[in-house]
């Protein structure tokens, strides 16, 4: 299965261009899985949904005949703006600064970290609104955000979006410290600035697979297949969507009790997360029936052991997992991570194991989101690991599973 594992990741991040929702990649990749899973006699649903695709055209910035280095923000609109620049760094700054008709620079501890979604329902925190609100009320022409590294929240991009928001129409680009310095000193002078990005109206798709004969108890596994722009994700994720794909043929001659249900989530890398909140929506009244989700997401690094982690799970259930993986060579249990589409699930109180890597945080802080996150950093026999353990999980599971009915 090492080779079948390393077909898949070529497929994946090589022969499909990008995995962004809402692209032509993302939805051959869509299209890919579910091929596969029904050739393994997986029932597979690709229920849609509407989305945004995203163009850029570039842009540039200039101020007292100096040129700026800018990226629009991604989903921002595009603008053309020659105006005065005001210049803020903290809350209180940014409440009281007169923003209209301005072009605003946000800088220092208001872009240490990306500002969260207006429309994200998973997690919003207070300050991110409050900061968003203020951009509303005070409605600049643009926005200039001077950034730097921010891994928990956008990879090892550098410098990152601040603003990554299909749902907010002010629209930004954003630019590293450095430049942010220099810019800064042309406060109060006009400044020109062309971003020709542009929204794109589309659509994409979650993939679900089932087996099993009782619907009504099932056990969700589960890796997000979408990207972000400009990477191949090969840890981020195409790697968890490897270990579905070879689950498939695992239990190609599965016809149990327990409902076993593989699903490719579109859109953990996308600001919206459509295929996650379509995913629950459909389901809402029925997540009761979930054992357990399993979420897979950037294992198979080449460096360190895979780890996993659960997350509200009764004892039977917690013991049934620690019974199939612990003392298996490379595999550990490891630290809580809360930023997965398990949490999705756990949300729900749905209990949940998420399957990483032992070094996530390197991942996160050195090459997520990148264009360095190629299918060289994954060895395909930690897939293969990975899957064949899962599958000695749902065994178990169907076991339990008649026990407790």
């Amino acid at each position: 299965m090492i080779g079948k594992a390393e077909d898949y990741l070529d497929r994946l991040c090589r022969e499909i261009p990008s995995r962004r929702v809402g692209s032509e990649g993302n939805r051959a990749a869509t299209g890919f899985f579910a091929e596969v899973a029904g050739a393994h006699g997986f029932q597979v649903e690709t229920p849609g949904f509407r989305c945004i695709d995203w163009s850029d055209g570039g842009a540039s910035l200039a101020a007292g005949g100096q040129s700026f280095e800018v990226l629009a923000s991604p989903y921002s609109l595009g603008v053309r703006a020659d105006a005065p620049l005001a210049v803020v760094s903290t809350v209180e700054e940014l409440e009281a600064v007169e923003a209209a008709n301005r072009v605003l620079l946000m800088r220092g501890e208001l872009t240490r970290e990306q500002l969260m979604p207006v429309n994200f329902p998973f997690y919003n925190p207070e300050e991110h609104q409050r900061i968003i609100g203020l951009l509303r009320a005070g409605n600049p022409l643009a926005i200039v955000a001077a950034t730097s590294l921010n891994p928990e929240l956008a990879g090892a991009v550098h410098p990152f979006p601040l603003i990554e928001d299909g749902d907010f129409d002010i629209p930004s680009v954003y630019m590293t410290e450095g430049e942010g310095v220099r810019l800064a000193a042309h406060a109060g002078e006009t400044v020109s600035l062309d971003s020709r990005a542009q929204r794109i109206s589309s659509t994409g798709c979650n993939v679900v697979a089932r087996k099993g004969r009782n619907a009504s108890r099932r056990v969700v596994l589960c890796a997000h297949i979408d990207a972000k722009r400009g990477t191949p994700g090969a840890l981020d994720n195409a790697a968890g969507v490897v270990v579905l794909l070879l689950l498939a043929e695992l239990l190609k001659d599965y016809d149990g009790r327990l409902g076993i249900e593989l699903l490719a989530l579109n859109g953990e890398d996308y600001y919206a997360a459509p295929g996650e909140i379509a995913y629950i929506e459909h389901n809402r009244g029925k997540l009761g029936d979930i054992m357990l989700n399993v979420n897979l997401d950037a294992p198979g690094y080449r460096r360190g052991d895979t780890a996993y982690s659960l997350y509200g799970c009764p004892d039977e259930i917690a013991g049934a997992i620690r019974g199939a993986l612990s003392g298996r060579e490379g595999i550990i249990e490891g630290q809580a991570w809360y930023q997965g589409d398990h949490m999705v699930f756990v949300q729900n109180q749905v209990p949940a194991m998420a399957i990483t890597s032992e070094r996530f945080m390197e991942i996160e802080s050195t090459v997520a989101h990148t264009a360095l996150d190629r299918p060289e950093l994954v060895d395909p026999r930690k897939l293969v690991q990975v899957a064949l353990a899962i599958r000695e999980l749902l065994l178990g599971l169907v076991v339990l599973s008649h026990k407790v009915g």
